[in-house]
Parts: C-alpha cells; sequence; structure tokens
C-alpha cells in the first residue's frame, strides 16, 4: 500500500517539478540577459547601430575616458575595408575599397616606410564617394619622401597594425598607363584605358588588341580562370570587345569580373586571330604553361575596371524614353549649377547627367537640393583625370536607354533663341522642341549650334543675379559649336572631339542658323571665377593652362600666358560687341514681377 501511494506522487508530482526547474532556469536567463542589456545600454556602453568598417588592433589602455571607450567598443564590431586597388596620379593618391563608407572624416590614410613596415605615418583622407554602386574611393594625400604608395586606411585615434595591409594587395598603378573603366554594350564590351596612344581624333587598327576577363586582378601570377576575346573597334581611350558568351547569356553572374586590354604579339595579329572567345584553365600544366607563353607574347595593361550589369543600361521602350537629356563634366563648379539646370530645364531638358571629376567645393549638397525640387539630376563619381571624351562616351552609353536626344555642353554655356525673342513668342520648352523636330529623322543625327565667346564684361565681381544677366559683351565672331545627339544613332568607336561625336554611316548634322539658336559660352568670366580654371581642366586633348604649350589655340586665353596673374585690364578684354540679348529674354521670362527676382536666386534669400 505504501508502496502504491509513494508511485502515485511521482507520477502527480515529477512533471510538475522538472517543470518548476526549467521556469526557474528560464526566469534566471531571461533576468540575465536583461542585466545585460541594461549594462550595455548604459551611458558606458551606448547601444547604436554600427556599420562595418576597417578594424585596427586597439591599444591597452589602464584609464579610458567616455568617449575613447565607446570608441574601442564600436571599433572592435569593424571588420577591415578591402583595398582593392591603388592609383596614383600626379596630385593624390587614389584607393579602390570594397565596401560602403559612411564615416569618411574619421578615416586616416596610413603609409608605411619603404623599408620599415613598423614606421608609418597617417594623414586625414581628402575625400570619400561612392563609385560604380558596390565600391568607394578613398582620395588620400600623396605619400610622405620615402614611404610607400601602398596605403591603408585606419580608424583616427586607434593604434596602427599594419600586418592585414601588408597581407593584402598592395599594387599600386600608375594613371599614366591603365584600364580605368568598363561597360556592358548589348554582346560587347567597352574598356575604357590610359596609355594606349592612340589617335586622338581618329579610329585606330582593333587588330592591335584583345580584352581580358578574369577574376583576380592582372599582375597575379596565377590569375585563375581567364578569357580573352577579340576588339572590334578602338579609338581615343577606348576598346570594344566582344562578351565571352559565359557572360553574354548570364551578365547577372558576372557582376565584378575584372577586364584590362591586352595588346596583341605581333604573331597573333598576322597569324593565329581568334575566331571566338579562347579559355584558359590553370588547372593542368600544360594549359599553365600555355597561359603563360601566351603572356609573355600578349602585354596585358594593369587594370582597376570591373563590369557591373547596372540597371542604368537595361533596355526601355522608345516611347518611355525622355525626349532631351543632357550631360557635361566638371570639376569645382558647384556654384555654377543651379542657374545652367533651373534656365535649361526651362527650356525643356529632361533630364541630367552630372559627372564629377573630383570635385571639393560641395557639390553634392547642390545636387541633393536640386533633385529634391525635382530636376532629376544625377551625379556619377568620375575619379579619372583630363578624361572628358572617354567621360562622354561613358554618358552615352548610359543615355541611350534613357534619352532619344543628349546634349553634350559645359555649365558656362546657355542656349538663347534670338528669333522667338525679337518677335516676343514665349521661350518655354524651346530646345526640346527643335530636337523633338528630328526625332523621327532617317539622316540627321545631330545638331550643331555655334557658340559666342563671352567676357568679363566690365566687371570685377561675380554677377549676383547670374552669367546669363551679367556678363553682356563677346567677341564678335563665333567660337566652335555644341551638339545634341541621338545616342542610339552614334558610331560604335564612341569617338568625339570637342563634344562632337562620329554618327553611324548614313546619318549626318544639321548647322542651325544662328538667327535662330546660339550658345552663350561665358568662357573668360571675372578674374576670381576664372583663375580656378589654370589648377586643372577636363578634357583630354586640351592642355592645361599652366602647360607651355598650344598658346595659340583656342582654348587658351589670349595672351593669358600660364601663370595665375591677372592681366592689366582683365575685366575689359574680350569685349567686342555688346549683347543683350539672352539677358533681355531671361528676364522677360524668368523673373518674379513683383521682386524682379530669378529661380535660381531663391536659395540665397
Amino acid at each position: 500500500m505504501e508502496s502504491e501511494q509513494r508511485l502515485k506522487r511521482k507520477r502527480i508530482y515529477r512533471p510538475y517539478s522538472r517543470a518548476q526547474f526549467l521556469s526557474r532556469r528560464s526566469l534566471i536567463l531571461c533576468l540575465s540577459f536583461f542585466v545585460f542589456l541594461m549594462f550595455l545600454s548604459s551611458e558606458r556602453f551606448p547601444i547604436r547601430t554600427v556599420s562595418f568598417h576597417p578594424v585596427v588592433s586597439v591599444p591597452s589602455l589602464s584609464i579610458l575616458s567616455k568617449n575613447s571607450l565607446q570608441d574601442s567598443f564600436h571599433a572592435k564590431l569593424r571588420f577591415p575595408l578591402s583595398v582593392e586597388d591603388r592609383v596614383l596620379f600626379p596630385d593624390h593618391l587614389l584607393l579602390l575599397v570594397s565596401d560602403k563608407i559612411d564615416e569618411a572624416e574619421k578615416l586616416d590614410c596610413v603609409y608605411h616606410k619603404v623599408l620599415n613596415h613598423k614606421d608609418v605615418v597617417r594623414q586625414r583622407v581628402l575625400s570619400v564617394d561612392e563609385f560604380d554602386g558596390l565600391r568607394s574611393v578613398v582620395r588620400c594625400p600623396l605619400p610622405p619622401w620615402n614611404y610607400s604608395a601602398a596605403a591603408g586606411l585606419m580608424w583616427r585615434g586607434h593604434g596602427v597594425d599594419y600586418s592585414l595591409s601588408l597581407r593584402s594587395n598592395r599594387t599600386v598603378h600608375s594613371w599614366d598607363r591603365l584600364v580605368y573603366e568598363a561597360a556592358f554594350d548589348g554582346k560587347t564590351a567597352v574598356v575604357f584605358a590610359k596609355g594606349l596612344n592612340l589617335r586622338p581624333h581618329k579610329e585606330s587598327d582593333p587588330n592591335r588588341f584583345m580584352c581580358q576577363f578574369g577574376l583576380k586582378n592582372s599582375d597575379e601570377e596565377d590569375e585563375g580562370f581567364v578569357v580573352m576575346t577579340e576588339a572590334i573597334v578602338a579609338a581615343q581611350e577606348v576598346v570594344r570587345c566582344s562578351l565571352p558568351s559565359s557572360i553574354r547569356n548570364n551578365p547577372d553572374l558576372a557582376q565584378g569580373i575584372r577586364v584590362t586590354v591586352v595588346l596583341a604579339s605581333r604573331n597573333d595579329v598576322e597569324h593565329v586571330r581568334m575566331p571566338s572567345a579562347v579559355r584558359f584553365r590553370n588547372s593542368r600544366s600544360y594549359d599553365r604553361r600555355r597561359n603563360r607563353m601566351r603572356q609573355k607574347e600578349n602585354i596585358a595593361v594593369p587594370s582597376v575596371a570591373k563590369l557591373y550589369n547596372s540597371k542604368s543600361y537595361q533596355t526601355k521602350r522608345n516611347d518611355g524614353k525622355f525626349e532631351l537629356c543632357a550631360c557635361t563634366m566638371l570639376w569645382n563648379q558647384a556654384p555654377a549649377l543651379r542657374e545652367w539646370i533651373m534656365y535649361h530645364t526651362w527650356l525643356g531638358v529632361e533630364r541630367w547627367f552630372i559627372y564629377d571629376n573630383n570635385s571639393d567645393d560641395g557639390i553634392q549638397d547642390v545636387i541633393e537640393e536640386l533633385d529634391f525640387q525635382d530636376y532629376n539630376v544625377s551625379r556619377h563619381t568620375w575619379p579619372w583625370i583630363k578624361t572628358q571624351e572617354a567621360g562622354f562616351s561613358h554618358c552615352a552609353l548610359r543615355a541611350r536607354n534613357e534619352c532619344k536626344w543628349v546634349g553634350f555642353f559645359d555649365v558656362d554655356e546657355f542656349y538663347y533663341f534670338p528669333r522667338h525673342h525679337r518677335r516676343g513668342l514665349p521661350g518655354q520648352n524651346l530646345l526640346r522642341s527643335l530636337v523633338a523636330n528630328y526625332s523621327s529623322s532617317r539622316t540627321i543625327a545631330e545638331i550643331r549650334t555655334a557658340c559666342h565667346s563671352f567676357g568679363p564684361s566690365g566687371l570685377s565681381s561675380p554677377p549676383f543675379q547670374g552669367v546669363t544677366v551679367g556678363y553682356t559683351c563677346r567677341l564678335q565672331s563665333p567660337e566652335r559649336h555644341k551638339s545634341i545627339v541621338r545616342p542610339d544613332l552614334l558610331n560604335e568607336t564612341l569617338l568625339n572631339v570637342v563634344h562632337h561625336f562620329q554618327l553611324k554611316k548614313g546619318f549626318r548634322y544639321l548647322n542651325v542658323p544662328e538667327s535662330s539658336i546660339i550658345i552663350n559660352h561665358y568662357k573668360y568670366q571675372v578674374w576670381e571665377t576664372f583663375r580656378a580654371k589654370f589648377f586643372r581642366r577636363v578634357a583630354t586633348y586640351v592642355v592645361d593652362w599652366q602647360e607651355n604649350q598650344n598658346q595659340g589655340s583656342k582654348d587658351r586665353a589670349p595672351g593669358l600666358g600660364t601663370e595665375a596673374i591677372e592681366p592689366p585690364n582683365w575685366r575689359k578684354q574680350f569685349c567686342e560687341v555688346w549683347d543683350t540679348g539672352l539677358r533681355d529674354f531671361v528676364l522677360a521670362n524668368l523673373a518674379d514681377p513683383a521682386t524682379g527676382s530669378l529661380p535660381w536666386e531663391k536659395s540665397l534669400l
């Protein structure tokens, strides 16, 4: 009897005891986790959302301030930034990083001494930008004398452990010879290369080149899987090659494929040109030896270019395209953007592509403000100095599936319709209406407009209402032309000279009479503004002001010389004809009737 009651008690109380034990253990775990969260959320360990950034070894500290402790805590949660490539320019060092960087102001460039890797110096980064959707560009100062350009990145205020950087890729590319960009274009890849010494304004022999697609750096001994294809055309800094079938059939799987240009050997050019893509695998000794033999025969240009299947290149229906877009490349011209974009938007430009060539004057803030106001402006980071023609070729590819027409002109150039103004006709959307008349043409693929060059017009400070109102005196004869083109009708070389593209066979350009349309080119402004051009110019084949070359060229200011010293009586130079046409046109159409202010002035109120 007693044994039966004991068994009954066991059956009744055993589950309860187990549940009670589990309940107590769960309660203890919950309380412990809660205390841990409270501890982290205290002032000493605030909980914050952190992004993954480079990590360095944190030195042991006996006494930590509140800020130092917080920084140390966050540093432990950051992974190292991967510096994929380095490019040495004349005035800075560019790092390509395979991460997005959100706190550039806390980042330092770190250089080690050539003969002593433990001896390092740190300098603040110059700037950081997003690049090609998946990478960032970090601009660093030039390395100090006797220090390596194989720089790394470290968080400010932390100790330096350079061993990680030394184990990673330390190659530094020279800007003189480099493949720097690549883009998909249908069944081909368009590759942009510096140092090929192609003729500036003519097509070159494509048989001299091939394209190499690989998963690793071109300067690594074991390149893994490599594919080579023939070049189809070559001109200026552009080489177009057929895509390997594996990439052509699966472009989404080819994200991040590195591309370079190979200078074909004489034997390859004359005897064994490849009829299709050739693949090399290093898995067998025979293939490895054959690959090395071809590498000796063919010279691959160092490359930082990768293929990305960007949404910008996706096909759009023709009836869904913008009628008129505009593309420009600039450097430190943020103050000029508002007037240029607002005025030409009123004339009918619907989409803007701004290629920023290393500006440091707050241009991103201006573009974000304009885009917020529905001006449809996008900024494209273009870190490659003096590559305007290549940038325009790149922009033509990017805009082709979005735009029927694209205007290539500078931020100091403004379209003006003198006939409409004289007759008192409405001016809004005039430029878009002009190009729309030829959108269905079977022969016209480019509209050219002559330019009048304006001078300082007697001013000694920038005009507060903008260049269109302030500068009213110009040279008598027009200089050059600028173009609006149909990007789908450009020659496959994408060759362009001074904003003019070579067209497909069977198409031609149209010169618009000056009485109907003209461009006011505010080329020679007040000295304060004009002096900024001395530091660098974006055009590839136009020398900088400081270089003693082509001093008689129209690209230079007559009699200016090579130094940024204001010539005598600068404000009265380049003044042969007083021309107030565009000023009156702007004031009549765009000035506020009550205040007289112009749209681009409103942000200054």
